[in-house]
């Protein structure tokens, strides 16, 4: 099992320890690490990007209860250097955070944010039930009330289960990366709002 440090750590560099390198069949090698500052793909959310030692980090995925780290070359088992791309970190953890945001202000027009994609160039949150179909200023004049408070991120851990959330606002189970305050966010734009079989979709980005 890999210890999640970005569950509770802002840090984008730090150290670890190589528990095993395995050669893959692509002939990259496969790292697994006692802890990880690395969020693997997953979660509507990629893969942090950055350096183990001074090897290029070219994936890192979730296989069971470890995260594998892909690099080109073998590491020795031991001691390695983490460090986490953290200007790429900073705008996945800005898209996620503005995704649940996004979610709760469907929350308020009766709309279930049920699937969520936080890809740079690709946002989108999929809502289920709700009524009528909420314009995008209206959607993003919520959003934007609560990043003038500069809501705080909230993380507990309950059931097994981590969950995040800013200020007041109702949290949810999350695995991903987020801003520590609303400051951090900068500029949401929705791109569109749109009905697609039953569902609403709203595209969304951050400038």
């Amino acid at each position: 099992m890999t210890e999640r440090l970005y569950y509770t750590s802002d840090a984008t560099e730090g150290t670890a320890r190589v528990l095993s390198c395995l050669s893959d069949a692509d002939g990259r090698y496969a790292i697994t690490l006692d802890s990880t500052l690395f969020h693997p793909q997953g979660g509507g959310q990629p893969a942090d990007r950055g350096w183990l030692g001074d090897l290029p980090v070219e994936g890192v995925t979730v296989r069971g209860e470890t995260i594998v780290h892909t690099v080109s070359q073998p590491l020795p088992i031991g001691e390695v250097a983490l460090r986490v791309d953290a200007g790429a970190r900073l705008l996945h953890a800005r898209l996620h955070s503005a995704g649940h945001l996004i979610g709760q202000a469907g929350e308020a027009y009766g709309w279930q944010p049920v699937k969520a994609h936080h890809w740079p160039g690709e946002g989108r949150i999929t809502f289920a039930g709700g009524g009528a179909l909420p314009e995008a200023s209206a959607l993003l004049e919520r959003v934007q009330r609560w990043q003038a408070e500069n809501l705080p991120r909230r993380m507990t851990f309950a059931d097994g289960l981590r969950i995040v959330g800013f200020g007041d606002l109702p949290g949810y189970p999350c695995g991903g990366t987020h801003v520590v305050s609303l400051s951090e966010l900068g500029s949401v734009v929705i791109t569109q709002v749109k009905m697609k079989k039953g569902q609403m979709i709203v595209s969304y980005d951050v400038a």
